[in-house]
């Protein structure tokens, strides 16, 4: 064993340390399962983070990152009497004043939601919502189509009445018709579908409380016509939603801060609406994943430090269980080099047979979690080969001692050892 590692050395030391691993089979076993754990948690915790990152980032471009969205709040009838004595809630007005007189505001989408009595086909009723929009809105939101055309300026200006469909209520109220071109009716009027709504590439309807809109299941028609041609509740507010695109090389932070004043002035300081910064919700949303990370890496940490300990322990029953091959080996010419390097091979391999299933382990954990929770998940090679290597770092950082008491036992000693 003495003399230069190459390759046909190492390809024998592996070897043994292979046969030595497996005449014990249980008790390895229980030591890899900590090393298992441990990469296994690394990764999940990886994919599942980058996932939610990538899924966060796809949600947040709905709303739009230059964007700043004005919601106008809900309340009961007698609180609403009230409110309008001052405020007349959210108004075209208010939007018209903030690109008369806030420069970086270049541009603008309106919703109003429709109270819904009625919503069917020919072929079938659907259980869905449906809202008033302008044109911009599927612009601003990032959406298109998949069959068909979005609603436009033109159908604004003519009060028509065409609707766009999202993809689940198309499915439901046309089964394998072609809904292009077929009606709807939404409350006592007949709208032409002109258009269809692509799946969006995320599940959630939400993000960090606020509605993305683009639902699946809603149906789209001009917003003149919704105000012009179906009836509205009284002194209800006159657009619910108002998204404001703020100039690229302007900040939403600070534009936000002068349409808050903006709205104040015009709303007689009444309260009534809120202002959201999709640019501090992906904050929030980062924050908080970088506290799950932590806590994840924390237990992972925990896990492949057992797994260390672990190791250390088997590799110290080896040596006094082979004590006497030790000194054996050492009477045969094997230097005390030749003994550390023979355990800390063990080390490794058990390291890199942990690293490997735990890699499996990762993995399929990862689907799970994803399928029962609904998280995204997302492919990390980066996850994979950091639990790796810290799996490989610990695992013969601990074997280290065991393989230096090895070879630090007096030849004599060891060969009378009974």
């Amino acid at each position: 064993m003495a003399g230069t590692l190459n390759a046909a050395t190492l390809k024998l030391l592996i070897g043994d340390a292979l046969n030595e691993l497996l005449s014990q089979k249980l008790r390895t076993f229980l030591t890899l399962l900590g090393m298992i754990f441990g990469v296994g948690a690394v990764i999940a915790m990886l994919n599942i983070g980058k996932g939610a990152e990538r899924e966060a980032l796809k949600m947040i471009g709905a709303m739009g990152l230059q964007n700043l969205i004005v919601e106008a709040h809900s309340y009961n009838k007698e609180e609403l009497q009230e409110i309008r004595e001052e405020s007349l809630g959210l108004t075209y007005s208010d939007v018209q004043a903030a690109l008369h007189t806030l420069p970086f505001i270049t541009g603008y989408s309106a919703e109003k939601q429709i109270k819904l009595f009625a919503l069917y086909s020919d072929f079938a009723k659907a259980d869905a919502t449906a809202v008033g929009v302008t044109a911009s809105y599927f612009t601003l939101a990032s959406m298109q189509t998949s069959q068909g055309r979005l609603l436009s300026p033109e159908d604004e200006k003519r009060v028509a009445q065409v609707a766009v469909l999202g993809s689940d209520v198309a499915r439901n109220l046309f089964a394998d018709q072609d809904p292009i071109g077929q009606y709807v009716k939404v409350n006592h009027l007949w709208f032409e579908v002109v258009g269809v709504l692509a799946t969006p590439d995320f599940n959630k309807d939400a993000f960090q409380g606020v509605k993305l809109g683009g639902d699946r299941n809603q149906v789209f028609v001009p917003l003149a016509t919704s105000q012009m041609k179906l009836s509205a509740e009284p002194l209800a507010n006159e657009l619910d939603v108002v998204k404001l695109q703020v100039d690229e090389d302007y900040s939403t932070v600070l534009a936000a801060k002068a349409v808050t004043q903006l709205l104040s002035q015009r709303h007689a300081g009444v309260e009534d609406y809120q202002l959201i910064i999709p640019v501090q919700l992906l904050a929030q949303q980062e924050n908080t994943q970088r506290i799950f990370n932590i806590v994840m890496a924390c237990v992972a940490g925990i896990s492949l430090l057992v797994g260390g300990i672990g190791i250390m322990n088997i590799m110290l029953a080896n040596v006094l269980e082979r004590t006497r091959e030790i000194g054996l080996l050492r009477a045969v010419g094997a230097t005390q080099r030749d003994i550390k390097l023979q355990f800390i091979t063990e080390s490794f391999v058990i390291s890199v047979v942990g690293g490997l299933l735990g890699i499996v382990f990762g993995l399929v954990l990862s689907e799970i979690i994803g399928f029962y929770s609904e998280w995204a998940v997302s492919w990390s090679l980066t996850a994979i080969v950091l639990s790796v290597s810290i799996c490989l770092l610990v695992g013969v950082g601990f074997g280290v001692f065991p393989a230096i008491k090895a070879s630090k036992l007096n030849p004599i000693d060891a060969l009378h050892t009974d």
